[in-house]
């Protein structure tokens, strides 16, 4: 089994890359669903938050409140990375077991993750390939804007706060461009899942 790293930027497309792949057959798992999960009602990594953050953090029914703990950790880094070091562990081991079960399913399958700060957290390094999405800068302002619903000047700090897309496609054992049509882009991922299987057969 091939396991794959998927990453890019906010709004370049990486949503729609993903559901090709899983039209090509290949396994996906979406890492941020994954940080949702392990921090889900009831679960132990939402009361480990708790007893670091407070019951201030939840909501009336006990679930996360995402913007509570958002405005705590965003504003201090001693925190963030506290919070980081909490629910990191518990998604990579949630992505372990996926892997290992789509081992036992798949034996000879393409496994792929999708993590946003894959490159960032040094997590792309678990792989034996990684992805990389990107689009032209300005289609990424304008989709943001639309998708989020945000001003030009919002949109653009968001962007500037990750690490810039020429670094990330440094990383990149393949790069998939969606500034174009989603047919152009379907046809660059087939092209990558090709030389996946390619690389597979050696």
């Amino acid at each position: 089994m091939l396991k794959v790293g998927l990453t890019g930027s906010i709004a370049v497309g990486k949503s729609h890359v993903c559901s090709v792949l899983r039209e090509l057959g290949c396994h996906v798992l979406d890492a941020d669903l994954t940080a949702r999960e392990v921090v889900a009602k009831g679960t132990p990594g939402l009361a480990s938050i708790v007893r670091e953050f407070g019951e201030g953090i939840l909501t009336d029914t006990g679930a996360l409140d995402r913007k509570k703990l958002g405005a705590i950790v965003f504003a201090d880094k001693e925190k963030r990375e506290k919070l980081n070091s909490i629910v990191h562990p518990l998604v990579i081991e949630a992505q372990d077991r996926w892997i290992r079960d789509v081992e036992m399913t798949d034996s000879q399958g393409i496994a792929v993750i999708d993590a946003a700060l894959m490159i960032e957290s040094g997590g792309y390094k678990r792989f034996n390939k990684l992805i990389v999405v990107w689009c032209e800068s300005a289609i990424q302002l304008e989709r943001l804007k639309h998708r989020d619903g945000l001003s030009e000047s919002d949109a653009t700090l968001r962007i500037a706060a990750q690490m810039p897309q020429d670094e990330k496609k440094q990383f990149a054992d393949h790069l998939i461009d969606t500034s174009r049509s989603f047919e152009d882009t379907r046809s660059q991922v087939a092209e990558v899942v090709k030389k996946l299987k390619l690389f597979m057969a050696d």
